[in-house]
């Protein structure tokens, strides 16, 4: 008998049922498509050796005058720049004490240090950086006290405790929540001092959430981060995750901590030198003080600063407010007649969530509606025209720019803007937003993968409070598909040759490289919907496989993958038999050559097929394979 061509459609359908779906497939993780055809995803390695503290939510890759190529990373805990592999911590500050004001206490035996520092407004997690201080007379060195700490506790308004630790070792990755402390140094009876008259306590901006809490008492916001008895440090209804947006102004750094401030990060002044408030510049008129977004209009060099306080009204946030900088100013904001500073407020929506730059305007997303804002020139400067009302968004970093449109996931939908507003049909729509963690929505991030045509978005699911899933929208082929990886973050390539991503771990992570997860395997498979033999009222005898796949690309020395046949009687029963034969690669020239045919045991009404490798090294492309499909009796 004429053997079967097994030719599938495109991308994954979970938007009807296995059955209806005959010719589609149905299931599959860290596999793409490529001119129609599933393959294994690219792995990953570590981009450097080194790590940073808290989870990355904001890079920024960009390279400056003298060619040196750098990384802004904005983490849960602090903002580094990354140059050479190295994480260099130009966290701002908000506060140097005066020398004196801060004091030092300890317990023989114990590496807790009681630190006395009136209205010192830190919160628990937070970083200060001692100097000028004095030994307590014992193991309390004064090398062990000037350094970098990490608030272990909140004793009251005036006092806080931290953890003493060797002299010059680095705070590593300890995290808010206390992992992988360093060594501590316990106090002897001799550290009877207070760190002398000269200690000067530099206080890093507070850490924020890194995970989003809805509610009010214990648990919501910083309330309960520190020990049972501590005193609160605030109390709020619903509390923000910790999240950075920056641009380049020239090779220099603008950076705003969403709800915060934004601060400024001169080049010249090296990687050991840390981001100032705007509003310290010299010259500075008029600045905002406090936003949710901040970026550099690249076509009319425009700072913009969105959802933040107005000229009028310092200091109190209006989340619908935009101001603008006069042209080619890091300082100049107050509207006059000889600048082109400004201010505008959009009139629909609660708040401004995002704000993604074209190539021709600026979208302004609110939670209900979407702006186009464009630079008219003088005496205006910028005009903000409506685009769409009715519209949603996950979160601040749910949309991405690619080419001439803008993606992005809404909350039950996901959504293209290139002209005008549409809803991306999806095949695994419900797939996808029935098993996800709205709670922790402000984490999901849209990134493009541009050299597959790609738009990825990674969320956490339902049982998941970090982003452990993904799913990708080709915009090429016009298809889905899903599966589970770990990141917070991800930049396409351009200054690097590859994508780069935040991973677990506190790692960035160099992406589409080999097939590994950092030298070790992972699996990926794609498993079809079922196929009727006939009409799905016939008993058939399945006999053998003609495989068709290529190794290309594998670096294992005998690449293969599990080709999985399975039947099953009625659709909604259980499959009855299953074969997995291994398929191997066995040589490279002068045509790649694999196991030529496996011959299979196997009678029902359909079958489905899977498609899996776990090996190390080990890449695929899946063709056409043929069965050998006879009629058979139910014996």
């Amino acid at each position: 008998m004429p053997l079967t061509k097994l030719q599938f459609k495109p991308g994954v359908n979970r938007e009807t049922t296995s059955y209806t779906n005959e010719g589609g497939w149905f299931d599959v993780d860290k596999v793409r498509f490529r001119f129609g055809m599933p393959e294994k995803i690219g792995g990953w390695r570590k981009f450097s050796q080194s790590s940073y503290l808290g989870t990355a939510r904001a890079m920024l890759p960009w390279v400056s005058l003298d060619t040196n190529r750098y990384i802004g990373v904005g983490t849960s805990s602090k903002y580094y720049v990354n140059q050479g592999g190295a994480f260099d911590d130009i966290t701002p500050l908000r506060e140097t004490t005066a020398a004196g004001d801060v004091t030092f206490s300890a317990v023989n035996g114990s590496s807790t240090i009681t630190v006395t520092d009136t209205d010192h407004g830190a919160v628990f997690g937070d970083f200060v950086t001692f100097s000028g201080a004095t030994g307590l007379g014992g193991a309390i060195t004064a090398d062990v006290l000037n350094q970098e700490y990490n608030i272990t506790g909140i004793l009251s308004t005036s006092t806080y405790t931290i953890s003493a630790r060797i002299a010059g070792t680095s705070i590593g990755s300890i995290t808010v929540d206390g992992e992988l402390a360093p060594t501590l140094v316990p106090a002897t009876a001799s550290d009877t001092g207070n760190g002398g008259a000269s200690v000067v306590g530099a206080y890093q901006i507070s850490v924020g959430l890194d995970t989003s809490i809805f509610g009010t008492g214990w648990g919501a916001g910083f309330w309960s981060r520190g020990t049972w008895g501590s005193a609160s440090e605030t109390s709020i209804s619903t509390s923000s995750l910790r999240l950075w947006t920056h641009d380049n102004f020239g090779e220099d750094l603008l950076m705003n901590v969403r709800n915060g401030g934004i601060y400024y990060w001169d080049k010249t002044g090296g990687t050991s030198s840390r981001a100032v408030n705007l509003d310290s510049l010299a010259g500075a008129s008029s600045t905002p003080t406090v936003a949710k977004q901040v970026l550099v209009s690249d076509r009319d060099r425009h700072i913009i600063a969105f959802g933040c306080d107005t000229e009028s009204n310092p200091g109190v946030q209006d989340p619908l407010a935009i101001r603008f900088s006069s042209q080619e100013s890091l300082t100049d904001w107050g509207a006059t007649a000889t600048n082109t500073a400004g201010e505008l407020r959009l009139g629909s929506g609660s708040e401004i969530v995002m704000a993604i730059e074209t190539r021709q305007q600026v979208l302004v997303f609110t939670d209900e509606s979407l702006y186009a804002m464009q630079y008219l020139g003088p005496p205006f400067t910028f005009g903000v025209s409506l685009i769409s009302e009715n519209i949603t968004t996950m979160g601040p970093l749910a949309a991405i720019p690619v080419e001439d449109n803008v993606f992005w996931m809404g909350l039950k939908e996901f959504y293209v803007y290139g002209g005008t507003v549409q809803r991306l049909p999806c095949t695994v729509r419900d797939y996808v937003f029935d098993d996800i963690n709205f709670s922790q929505r402000e984490k999901i991030v849209a990134s493009s993968n541009t050299s597959f045509s790609e738009v990825w978005w990674f969320y956490p699911s339902a049982g998941s409070d970090v982003n452990d899933r993904y799913v990708v929208y080709n915009y090429q082929q016009q298809i889905w598909y899903y599966g589970t990886l770990e990141r917070s973050y991800w930049v396409d390539r351009g200054i690097f040759d590859q994508p780069i991503a935040a991973g677990p771990n506190n790692y960035l992570y160099t992406q589409e490289v080999g097939f590994d997860d950092d030298g070790s395997a992972f699996t990926a498979y794609i498993e079809s919907s079922q196929i009727d033999i006939g009409d799905g009222d016939k008993f058939a005898f399945i006999k053998r496989m003609i495989p068709d796949v290529t190794f290309r690309g594998s670096t294992a020395a005998s690449p293969s993958a599990n080709f999985t046949i399975k039947t099953r009687n009625f659709p909604g029963g259980d499959y009855l038999q299953s074969t997995e034969k291994q398929i191997t690669k066995t040589a490279s020239v002068p045509v790649e050559q694999f196991t030529e045919q496996v011959h299979l045991r196997l009678r029902g009404r359909s079958f489905a097929m899977r498609v899996e490798s776990d090996g190390s090294g080990v890449g695929w492309r899946l063709g056409s394979p043929r069965l050998d499909i006879r009629t058979d009796g139910r014996r």
